[in-house]
């Protein structure tokens, strides 16, 4: 396993070296977020009984920040080694597909939780959330952040160029996030919208997040598990064959 150690060592050391621009500059954006959010809706909303609309959107925040961010890790790294030619220095040692897989997504992983933790610190000066169940929170930010990584795995490796990649995330990524109960409730919304949000796989990964913070959400948090689970399972079996066949890299 020495190669997925320092692949590993390689990926974490990318974004921490940089962590005012990887890691500060998400936190300060769900910061403005929270403020502008908080500001307009806090005495109109509340999206569950007792619970604050800010406090509500805590939660949320820290989750859309950590898929976001462990996508655009291990995508703008792949994307990078290939633009520039050093992917040959990864290709050329014997690493196994499955160190290279575990490598770039437990690395995304990593840096989607920093950015949570970050936020969560940030927000504190507002509000303090309730942690209800501190497990359900742990199993859905893990599981989250490396579901988002393979998918920027995917996205790195079937994108040619940076346009190609921005195409991905601002076409997909970005209205998977923000149409997922981030910023409200879905019971607020009406029944046709309802139903599409329960067809949004990032949707029961907030949802299921939130749970772990207030023991209430709008589906239960064994349905989300079930549904990001067989998402991630899916994702899993996509990203490794990719890998194994050197779609786009070797070729």
């Amino acid at each position: 396993m020495t190669g997925f150690y320092t692949l590993f060592y390689k990926e974490i050391l990318r974004f921490w070296r940089v962590a005012f621009q990887t890691v500060a500059a998400p936190v300060l954006t769900a910061l403005l977020y929270l403020l502008i959010f908080a500001h307009v809706l806090e005495a109109h909303v509340e999206p569950y009984p007792g619970v604050r609309y800010t406090v509500f959107l805590i939660p949320g925040l820290m989750m859309m920040s950590m898929l976001q961010n462990a996508f655009a890790n291990s995508s703008s790294s792949l994307i990078q080694s290939k633009i520039t030619g050093n992917i040959v220095y990864v290709l050329l040692p014997p690493i196994s597909h499955f160190e290279f897989f575990a490598a770039y997504t437990l690395a995304g992983a990593a840096r989607g939780i920093v950015v949570g933790l970050g936020v969560l610190l940030a927000t504190l000066f507002f509000a303090v959330p309730p942690f209800a169940y501190p497990a359900w929170v742990l199993v859905f930010a893990i599981l989250g952040c490396s579901l988002m990584a393979m998918l920027g795995l995917i996205a790195g490796i079937w994108a040619e160029k940076f346009d190609q990649l921005a195409a991905f995330q601002n076409f997909l990524i970005m209205p998977l996030t923000f149409l997922s109960g981030v910023f409200y409730s879905i019971h607020s919304l009406p029944p046709f919208w309802q139903a599409v949000s329960h067809l949004n796989p990032v949707f029961y990964m907030i949802d299921g997040f939130r749970y772990g913070f207030f023991g209430v959400a709008d589906v239960s948090p064994w349905q989300s598990l079930a549904v990001v689970g067989f998402t991630l399972a899916i994702l899993t079996v996509i990203t490794l064959t990719l890998i194994k066949s050197g779609y786009k890299i070797r070729r």
